[in-house]
């Protein structure tokens, strides 16, 4: 009988399957080539023959196949089934072996009964996982949605025809919990037919069926502000809100007589927002930096407060007032444009003309004005929270983008000496006792304590409280000068009240200081009548 063998792989062939008693399997695995000729050999054998014949005739009657024999002893099966490769007395010894004997004889060993090696497994147990993800939100729970049913039936109730636009804040507030300056642009978002009505039924159609129950605030107001098929918002987006919020804020009544200066406030709240939330800078709001930011904190107090001035964040009154005075000094030709040669007489020239340079270069932020060699309100107001509150992110940002003249991600001693050098040379005119740059360094170093020594990172500069003294040592030898005199009365200002920023110490000084001079202009500008000689002291 012939027997076809089909070798794939004997190189692979695993000398414990051989079951070759007289030899190693080690001396096998070291010669490849070895096995091959003893596989050939063992084939013509007249008993491998007579071995497959069997297996082939218990495979036809269906009886459980054995390659080592009928019985379980392996060890027996592989020397008195199997013919020996070598001739009597010329087989190598044999290395020691336990009792155990290999691995995959043990195994077998262990259930004698299995005639195969594969078991049957049982159908996995199918375990369901409940809907997590839904693209349009999660659906409000049964209960809570009885409850807002019940009370939109209620709200609704005395408006059979639906709810006009001014009738419309209750529900904005008491249903939709969100700040009443919203009502407009919800009311619109809902009425996308113009009809100026807003029934019960539309309104559920939005608001319960449209899941806005579940989502959390950020959410909602994301939704309701962003335009259709829009993944972020705009600053236009949040003019509809600032004009209402003028329209009914007690705060700001007294702006409706100038219509110009309420449209400088809510420009100036806009900017606001995107300098310190829209974190990327491209003027894309997206909803993980409405959710990141303290945006919608600022609107809900806003909206419970009366006084406007008492909401720092945002939309206080004074902030913007201020902001405004400062860019109206500066343009002094009030084309509402600002030059390097304006911008250089900023806090009494407090700043070098290195940074001013470098300002103008855009490099820390493009201007928005369009026109060359000229700085808009908007960059201003970026400018201006920068300088003035150094502690911030984005004013470290800011500046750090400044210093980095070649924007490889570090700042070099190189880079702080090119600044520093006009610093000096400013002290030596002011007949003011010079500190070297060496000197200078150190003390950075000291402050800042960087990973390396050999240059400073951002991560550096926002790892440390005192970062934005760097910034004021290198290029505002006013504020530089009074950080090395440590002003007590700045120091007792900290103090009194931590939880403000720099910028809201900064904003109530000058607001003060820039009242007084109104008051004094107008008493001055007044009859002798009026005239109060106290006010004289201050100036």
């Amino acid at each position: 009988m012939d027997i076809d063998v089909v070798v794939e792989d004997v190189a692979s062939l695993d000398p414990e399957l051989l079951q070759l008693p007289e030899l190693s399997p080690l001396a096998v695995k070291e010669n490849p080539h070895a096995a091959e000729d003893l596989f050939s050999q063992w084939l013509s054998l007249p008993q491998t023959g007579r071995l497959v014949r069997s297996l082939i005739d218990d495979a036809k009657a269906g009886a459980s196949i054995n390659a080592l024999g009928n019985s379980c002893n392996v060890n027996a099966a592989g020397s008195a089934s199997l013919p020996s490769m070598f001739p009597a007395g010329s087989a190598p010894p044999l290395s020691p072996r336990s009792s155990s004997g290999s691995p995959r004889i043990s195994k077998q060993r262990t259930n004698p009964s299995l005639g195969s090696p594969l078991k049957l497994i049982g159908e996995p147990v199918r375990e369901i996982i409940p809907q997590f993800y839904f693209q349009n939100g999660c659906p409000p729970p049964k209960e809570l949605k009885e409850r807002c049913l019940s009370r939109i039936d209620d709200l609704f109730s005395k408006y059979v025809d639906g709810l006009q636009e001014h009738e419309f804040k209750l529900v904005t507030k008491e249903i939709c919990k969100l700040p009443s300056f919203f009502s407009s642009s919800l009311f619109r978002k809902i009425d996308t037919d113009c009809t100026g009505i807003v029934t019960r039924d539309g309104f559920i159609k939005y608001w319960v069926d449209g899941n806005m129950l579940t989502m959390d605030t950020a959410t909602k107001i994301f939704k309701i502000l962003r335009q259709p098929e829009c993944k972020y918002l705009t600053q236009v987006d949040f003019k509809p809100v600032l004009q209402e919020l003028l329209a009914t804020h007690p705060g700001l009544e007294f702006l409706q007589s100038t219509p110009e200066f309420q449209e400088r406030y809510a420009e100036t709240v806009i900017y606001r927002i995107f300098y310190y939330i829209n974190r990327s800078g491209n003027g894309h709001l997206t909803l993980r930096e409405l959710k990141r930011g303290n945006l919608i904190a600022a609107m809900q107090h806003a909206d419970e407060e009366e006084d406007i001035n008492k909401v720092m964040r945002f939309f206080c009154y004074e902030h913007f007032y201020v902001i405004y005075c400062k860019f109206w000094e500066l343009d002094t030709d009030h084309d509402f444009l600002i030059g390097r040669e304006n911008l250089i007489k900023y806090g009494n020239h407090a700043l070098t003309y290195r940074i001013v340079e470098i300002i103008f270069s855009q490099v820390p932020r493009k201007f928005t004005s369009n026109v060359e060699g000229k700085m808009g309100y908007e960059d201003f107001v970026y400018f201006m929270l920068s300088e003035e509150d150094k502690s911030s992110e984005p004013s470290l940002e800011y500046w750090f983008k400044c210093i980095d003249l070649d924007s490889n991600g570090v700042i070099t001693p190189t880079e702080m000496q090119f600044f520093y050098e006009e610093q000096l040379h400013r002290m030596e005119c002011m007949a003011l006792e010079p500190v070297l740059f060496e000197d200078i360094l150190c003390q950075i170093v000291d402050m800042i304590a960087p990973e390396r020594e050999d240059y400073i990172t951002l991560r550096d500069m926002k790892g440390c409280k005192l970062s934005g003294n760097v910034f004021n040592i290198l290029f505002n030898l006013n504020k530089f000068m009074a950080f090395e005199s440590r002003d007590p009365f700045l120091i007792r200002q900290e103090r009194e009240d931590p939880t403000l920023t720099e910028w809201d110490r900064f904003a109530h000084r000058e607001y003060i200081r820039l009242s007084m001079e109104e008051d004094g202009e107008d008493v001055s500008n007044g009859s002798a009548e009026v005239w109060d000689e106290t006010l004289e002291a201050p100036f």
